[in-house]
This record gives C-alpha cells, sequence and structure tokens, in this order.
C-alpha cells in the first residue's frame, strides 16, 4: 500500500498589528495518486485516490457501474508492478476474494486488475470511463436517473427502516471522532455506515475524493457479502451530490445523510427511487428532502 499521508515544508505566515511574522515548517498532506482499475487485464478507469482499501475502491466501483451486485460475483484483485514484474495468483478460496501482489519489486500499487467470479459478464470495455477521472468528480456527467433505475439491482423503496432523529442526529460526530487522518492533514472525505436499528458502526473509510470513500464503504460490504445494505444509513462528511445517491441506491443503501447540502439532481433521484436524503446534518436540525417517513422524531411541535 502507498503512503496515504506526505510531509512536505512550508512558510507559515501570522498576521499582526505590530507586524507579521513568517516561519518555516513541516506540513502534514492527505496524498492523492491515481489508480486504474483494470478488470481481466483491461483498463475500465482511472480515478484520482488516496492509497488504502483499493480492493474495496474497485469492488465498491464495480457495484456502483452494475457490473456486480453481490459478493461471490468478486473473484480477485491484484496490484500490478512495473515491467517485468512477476505475479503470484493465490490459490483457493477463503471466503473472501484473494488480495495478491508481485513477487518481485517495483510495484506502485497504483494499478489494481479484477478478476470477476465465473459466469460474470465482463463489463462493456466500449463504455468504459478510459479517462482521467478527477478526486471531486466520480460520474462527470456519464449516467442519469433512467440509467440508474434500469441497472439497479435493488429496490430501497421497499426498505422498511426507521431511524430516530436523535440517533441520526449524532451520526456526524460519530464520523468525525473516526476521522483519523483528516485529524492529520484536515484534507480528506469520509464515510460511514451504521446499522438504522441499532446505530451500530459498521465501517468507515477516508479518502480525498467523496465519491471514493462511498466506494471502499460498499467495497467493504462487497468483501464481506453483505449487499443489499437494507436497513443501513449512509453518512457522509461533505455534500449530497448525485453521485452520490447514485451509489448508494446501487448497492440497496435506503438512507443517505450529509452535514452540507444536496444538489437539485440529487434529490431528483432519491425521491424517483425512493431514497431517504437527509442535507444539512448538524447539530439538532436537519433537512429531509426525500422519503422523510423513514426518520422518526421524538415528538411534533408544528
Amino acid at each position: 500500500m502507498g503512503r496515504i499521508t506526505a510531509r512536505r515544508s512550508i512558510t507559515r505566515i501570522t498576521i499582526a498589528a505590530d507586524g507579521d511574522a513568517t516561519a518555516r515548517r513541516v506540513d502534514t498532506l492527505t496524498v492523492e495518486e491515481p489508480l486504474e482499475i483494470r478488470v481481466g487485464g483491461m483498463p475500465l478507469t482511472v480515478t484520482m485516490r488516496t492509497p488504502g482499501h483499493d480492493v474495496e475502491l474497485a469492488a465498491g466501483f464495480l457495484v456502483s457501474e452494475g457490473v456486480i451486485a453481490r459478493g461471490d460475483q468478486f473473484r480477485s484483485a491484484i496490484h500490478c508492478g512495473g515491467p517485468g514484474d512477476r505475479l503470484a495468483l493465490a490459490g483457493g478460496r477463503t471466503g473472501t476474494p484473494d488480495v495478491v501482489a508481485p513477487v518481485d519489486g517495483g510495484n506502485t500499487y497504483n494499478v489494481l486488475d479484477v478478476a470477476l467470479a465465473p459466469g460474470v459478464a465482463l463489463p462493456d470495455l466500449s463504455l468504459a470511463r478510459n479517462f482521467y477521472t478527477t478526486s471531486s468528480c466520480g460520474l462527470c456527467g456519464k449516467a442519469s436517473i433512467d440509467a440508474v433505475e434500469s441497472v439497479s439491482s435493488y429496490d430501497v423503496a421497499d426498505d422498511d427502516v426507521r431511524v430516530d432523529a436523535a440517533t441520526l442526529a449524532a451520526l456526524p460526530d460519530r464520523l468525525r471522532d473516526h476521522q483519523a487522518v483528516f485529524d492529520k492533514t484536515g484534507g480528506l472525505h469520509a464515510a460511514a455506515l451504521f446499522d438504522g436499528a441499532t446505530g451500530e458502526l459498521l465501517v468507515v473509510r477516508e479518502d480525498v475524493g467523496r465519491h471514493n470513500a462511498v466506494d471502499k464503504v460498499v467495497g467493504w460490504a462487497v468483501l464481506h457479502d453483505r449487499l443489499p445494505l437494507r436497513g443501513t444509513v449512509l453518512q457522509v462528511s461533505g455534500r449530497a451530490s448525485f453521485e452520490l445517491v447514485q451509489k448508494a441506491v446501487m448497492a440497496g443503501i435506503p438512507l443517505l445523510a450529509a452535514v452540507s447540502a444536496p444538489s437539485s439532481l440529487a434529490v431528483d433521484l432519491a425521491e424517483t427511487a425512493g431514497l431517504t436524503l437527509v442535507g444539512f446534518l448538524r447539530g439538532a436540525t436537519m433537512n429531509l428532502y426525500a422519503r422523510p417517513d423513514r426518520v422518526v422524531p421524538a415528538r411534533v411541535t408544528a
């Protein structure tokens, strides 16, 4: 695995009435590096991400793209090295996908090749997103609401999960408490999955890209064969974009909560799919943009 953080020398300026002060110091930065995801040796996409949990990232991405929908459809993943590296494939199944690396050195861990289970159709590489995907854009205009509806294997509209408003209000702080790398850098998004009935924290992932953080959470579910994620809440640290709603729908997550604003297209997709969308979840207040019936207040005063 590559570095998650990096150290750089900077100049810090402090403005004061009696004269500005400058000082040299070392700052900790979030690492951002490209990851090329291949399927069966063929390039599928490149995304900018923070190294770590790359297999989860790839598995979650394949769920978002409708390539797989269950854990048993994901066979193995291998980090590919530079030219001449010998690759060693793990033998047998142990209940989870095999993850192997080159025998020799030279691996930058920025290329991951995924093998799907026998019988699972390979993605249509003529439609693959073989272009640069920035860390702020996962879909880049590719998908539409109709496309998401047509390829999703799960119907989140019929999920009968109910979440207490007080439980929901506590989730941003619980997510923040687990953002270890953010504490060092201040430069990462995060996503967490909670059990809607008990409030149990299931998994937290951080990444420079908000869509990557969600893919890593979904990928965790793939590797633990937990799809669809019925009865769960996906809490994210930033805004609720169309792509995040799309990823939740594709994974069967019925409720998405964000500390910031949703986009209009995110609300449209949430309403169409039957996903509960919560925005501006801060302190004791929240805005419910779609399917508000799943959030249960203690009492109603107005």
